[in-house]
């Protein structure tokens, strides 16, 4: 199985460009800054830089709501290749394909950031009230609870 799972944000506008060919499609490369999970003894927060690529639909998407800043979560499937760049060198290269993005905050949680083109986030359709499907627990219900 090669299935990846990432949350964070685009370090840049997505670099988005069409096929050639009779059957042309959007394809759209960004990379997502991907924060590591633990620290090392009061260091600073370490982030990942991984190369994102997304085709057809998936790429439009990106190209049309995607821009430095966003938060996304990807998922897709790990890729490896290789080329000869122009010094005859082979260049060994690893990319997650999107299969699936999605937004990873809402539009009010985005705050006021904006990227370098002053655009705001992508604004969403938000639920209409606070029904989130959870319910409060009440104070003092503790020792009923079957586990603590």
């Amino acid at each position: 199985m090669n299935k990846v799972i990432l949350m964070g944000r685009l370090t840049r506008d997505p670099d988005i460009r069409q096929s050639q060919g009779e059957n042309a499609m959007t394809i759209a490369r960004y990379t997502l800054a991907v924060d590591r999970r633990f620290r090392r003894n009061g260091a600073e927060q370490q982030a990942d830089f991984i190369n994102i690529v997304a085709f057809g639909k998936s790429a439009e998407f990106i190209e049309k709501y995607a821009h430095k800043g966003t938060k996304l979560v990807v998922s897709g499937r790990i890729q490896t290749g290789s080329y000869t760049n122009k010094d005859g060198q082979k260049v060994y290269t690893t990319d997650i394909v999107a299969e699936d993005q999605e937004f990873a905050e809402s539009k009010s949680s985005a705050g006021s950031y904006q990227g370098d083109s002053g655009s705001a986030y992508i604004p969403r359709e938000e639920p209409s009230g606070i029904d989130d499907g959870f319910v409060n627990v009440p104070d003092g219900i503790d020792e009923e609870l079957p586990f603590n």
